[in-house]
């Protein structure tokens, strides 16, 4: 536990569990940013306090029974943290593993649907070529047509005037 829930517990403030870990010289368990971690029987201990305190007991004057296993809460603490971080490196690889996988199927289906737009557009073109070799040979033709109506058209007289073709000078 650390200080804000043992504080709690005890309904003091944490500046005052500091402060009695300090003044009455408990050796209590640091985690690895120095900060204290409590066992059930640093609770204990810190209740018994409490209690010689509202007995009247003035703070310089209580007795308390030494706590010598601090490495061992530090040990088990530091085995906990490991364990806990080994887990933590699992999820993340399953979860890098999960990521990767849903990015290759994503780009798979955007591979695939570009390919499908890409043929649509190759068809398209393709039309488009038909379309315009149609064009060509209709134009073809009709430059052909328009070319033998030229040769086989009458050329037309020229007209008389009006006063010529009265008088057929």
């Amino acid at each position: 536990m650390n200080t804000k829930s043992v504080a709690d517990l005890l309904g003091i403030s944490t500046r005052t569990v500091q402060r009695w870990v300090k003044q009455l010289g408990l050796e209590m368990a640091r985690n690895d940013l120095g900060h204290f971690i409590f066992t059930e029987e640093d609770i204990e201990l810190l209740k018994q306090v409490k209690k010689q305190l509202e007995d009247g007991v003035l703070l310089q004057d209580i007795t308390v029974k030494a706590n010598n296993r601090t490495g061992v809460v530090r040990s088990v603490q530091t085995e906990m943290q490991q364990t806990d971080l080994e887990e933590i490196e699992e999820k993340i690889k399953n979860l890098e593993l999960s990521l990767y996988q849903k990015a290759d199927s994503v780009v798979s289906y955007q591979l695939l649907q570009h390919r499908r737009e890409i043929e649509e557009l190759q068809n398209q073109i393709t039309n488009l070529k038909e379309q315009i070799s149609n064009l060509e040979k209709l134009l073809i033709r009709e430059v052909q047509t328009a070319a033998s109506l030229e040769e086989t058209k009458i050329k037309p007289r020229k007209k008389k005037s009006f006063l010529k073709g009265i008088f057929g000078f």
